[in-house]
């Protein structure tokens, strides 16, 4: 199932892998890496009709408003990533409606979740991100789909460095959604993804 880590072929996806080396720091970058190669892969198990493109640029800027240079003390970082990106599609050509479908993907990974028929990128998004960050669904993915992904990009840290942003991020804005997940116990869950687990 190699295809699953298959960047597209285009500029776009090309400049988008490039600025996240340039901006996210190691963890990040693979997380954004696992998120897209989850997504993928369960797209492909469930047969879910998406516009990889799209799918790919989402997956690796979703969370640049979390790095020292994007982040917002107004705006969640889900919403701030949206600018971010929203700029980066004007930069790579992208019309004004793929730019603003970009953005709204990058927004819903963090609002409620989203089936996948009425918003395929955004629903694929949610589900990897879900996996990677706090274990939520991972039941849906193959045990040696969870394998090769972590292989491929490793944790480093992940946890501790999230949690650290997460926390950051919940106490500048009470009101966002990290905050209101936080104050749910999204820690606990974070700590406790089986994607961490000794001799994983």
């Amino acid at each position: 199932m190699d295809f699953i880590f298959t960047r597209p072929d285009s500029k776009a996806a090309a400049a988008a892998l490039e600025v996240c080396h340039e901006y996210a720091e190691p963890w990040l970058l693979n997380h954004s890496l696992r998120a897209y190669s989850l997504a993928a892969a369960h797209a492909a198990v469930v047969d879910i009709a998406h516009d990889g493109e799209l799918l790919y640029v989402a997956a690796l800027l979703h969370d640049l408003a979390l790095t020292p240079p994007f982040d917002s003390h107004t705006l969640p970082f889900e919403e701030a990533g949206a600018h971010v990106a929203w700029v980066f599609a004007a930069g790579a050509g992208w019309g004004r409606v793929r730019r603003d479908r970009l953005a709204e993907v990058i927004v819903r990974h963090m609002r409620a979740d989203v089936p996948a028929d009425e918003d395929p990128e955004s629903h694929l998004l949610q589900v990897a991100v879900g996996a990677d960050v706090s274990g939520r669904g991972l039941d849906r993915f193959a045990e040696r789909v969870k394998d090769d992904v972590v292989t491929r990009y490793p944790r480093l840290g992940f946890v501790d460095a999230f949690l650290d942003r997460a926390e950051a991020q919940a106490e500048r804005k009470p009101r966002c959604a990290a905050a209101e997940l936080m104050r749910d116990g999204w820690a606990e869950r974070v700590a406790g993804n089986p994607l961490d687990a000794p001799g994983r």
